[in-house]
């Protein structure tokens, strides 16, 4: 068989509960399924992106996933000199005859947690905290008011962002924020800075949605649902294609109709949720389908 080799580049730690840990994820299960040589490095700023690919593509790595769109530029203009390479961004924005995009339609299972955020809310206002202003939180956060005004047309979406996705204490003031200003209703998409929104809900009693990964453990007493992306199946699906001379770079999109978008409901609060909520809730998951 083809020797397959994965590397990845992150902008931040595996420890985050999120975004970088999902790439982790990832090249564990493809390491275990197809018994390829990982690695993962993260790199620090920006001149390193150039760097560590080339460094990568040169050491006969077969694919490199560069886990987050800012690596977008950097893979387009590496992958001209090694042909022989795959070069897979997540969240990417261009895609040429070796690099890929990867993208999911989160915002699907975002608009889901509308759904669920607008039949719990009482006051009608929800609260969104984000990292930095990307596009693919935007849209996010879209789905997430469309769903919410879906059930509660006269609500209101509060977006906050801090500017970074590793300051706790920075989200969890916006939240609080969020939370004297009416939102009862939270969603993040903050990456390790998300543990603030839920220790702000937490402490105001409020309800909150996780995000990337099945957050609902984080915070069982006030995270009502997860939206979660299965980054690491996607990545292996990538790595089979690869390892069977079959893959096809280009946007590649995944969604809900192929498995790899879902929503994970908490169990310990579900019956917190009206049950005709729950219903429109399921509907949308399978208009999505």
């Amino acid at each position: 068989a083809h020797r397959v080799t994965s590397q990845g580049l992150s902008p931040g730690p595996v420890s985050d509960a999120g975004w970088n840990a999902a790439a982790f994820d990832g090249l564990q299960l493809i390491k275990a399924k197809l018994g390829a040589e990982t690695a993962l490095v993260q790199t620090r700023s920006p001149a390193d992106f150039e760097d560590s690919f080339r460094d990568f593509a040169a050491r006969g790595f077969d694919l490199i996933f560069a886990h987050g769109y800012e690596y977008t530029d950097s893979a387009i203009d590496v992958a001209r000199y090694f042909p022989h390479t795959y070069f897979v961004v997540s969240s990417g924005s261009a895609a040429s005859t070796n690099v890929a995009s990867l993208t999911f339609k989160i915002d699907d299972a975002a608009y889901v947690e509308g759904v669920i955020a607008g039949g719990v809310s009482k006051s009608g206002v929800a609260g969104a905290i984000g990292g930095i202003e990307l596009p693919s939180i935007k849209i996010t956060f879209d789905g997430f008011k469309r769903g919410f005004l879906s059930v509660q047309p006269a609500g209101r979406l509060l977006i906050s962002y801090t500017g970074k996705f590793d300051d706790v204490g920075a989200a969890k003031e916006a939240a609080l924020a969020q939370i004297s200003q009416g939102a009862d209703v939270l969603i993040h998409d903050a990456d390790a800075a998300g543990l603030g929104v839920f220790q702000a809900a937490s402490q105001a009693h409020v309800y909150a949605f996780g995000t990337i990964r099945n957050q609902n453990d984080i915070a069982p007493d006030v995270i009502l649902a997860s939206a979660v992306t299965s980054t690491a199946k996607a990545f292996l699906k990538i790595a089979t294609e690869v390892k069977e001379h079959n893959f096809h770079p280009g946007m590649l999109e995944f969604g809900m109709g192929d498995g790899m978008v879902k929503v994970v409901l908490n169990p310990k609060l579900q019956s917190r949720v009206p049950a005709a909520i729950l219903e429109r809730a399921h509907n949308a998951e399978l208009a999505f389908h």
